[in-house]
């Protein structure tokens, strides 16, 4: 029988764990606007069609899920690492960080948690690193489009007090149109001042 994105969760179940949370993030690679890091505990009988990774998703199918997750979860927490604290820590402790904090804002304390990709250290409680746990487990890609469509929104904010950047069309990633921009005006605010280099070379050279 094939498994489902809500098998996992199932699973640890019939293993006694009651409340499961799992942890993903957007904008990991881009050169503007923050990460955005979200936690999200499913009940037990969600329903959610069509759930998985973000990325696979359009705008209104991520638009849809978000507002049904919201409808359903028993909690969502969210956490916004900015372009500054990139800078200052790094993006993989960004990662980390925030992935603490968004269990953190969680107003229903998880049992179990499951992290998209990678293990993270300091959780004090039993987790799972699962790969592309974003298409594989329901919780975790809950969070996925939780963290993408939050960031999204932010970027659309952004790109009204930045038209000239179009944020709004690429949501801060390294396009050639966002290069070309950055060439003309140079960083903005919420820009990573750490990554624009290196990613506009990459671009260059592609």
């Amino acid at each position: 029988m094939r498994k489902t994105v809500f098998h996992y969760e199932a699973e640890l179940r019939v293993a006694g764990f009651t409340a499961i949370a799992g942890v993903d993030e957007a904008g990991r690679g881009a050169l503007a606007g923050p990460l955005v890091v979200a936690a999200v505990v499913l009940p037990p009988d969600a329903e959610l069609v069509g759930l998985t990774d973000s990325k696979l998703l359009s705008p209104k199918q991520r638009t849809k899920l978000r507002q049904e997750i919201d409808q359903i979860a028993l909690s969502v927490g969210i956490i916004e690492v900015s372009a500054a604290e990139i800078d200052e820590i790094g993006i993989a402790q960004a990662d980390i960080q925030g992935m603490r904090r968004a269990l953190a804002r969680l107003t229903t304390a998880p049992d179990f948690v499951i992290t998209d990709g990678f293990a993270v250290d300091g959780i004090d409680r039993p987790n799972l690193a699962m790969k592309k746990g974003d298409r594989l487990c329901a919780s975790v890609a809950a969070a996925s489009i939780v963290a993408k469509t939050h960031r999204d929104d932010l970027m659309l904010t952004w790109a009204d007090l930045y038209p000239q950047y179009g944020f709004a069309e690429h949501k801060g990633y390294g396009t050639s149109q966002h290069i070309v921009a950055l060439r003309e005006y140079g960083n903005s605010a919420i820009h990573r001042s750490t990554f624009i280099w290196d990613k506009s070379r990459s671009l260059e050279a592609s």
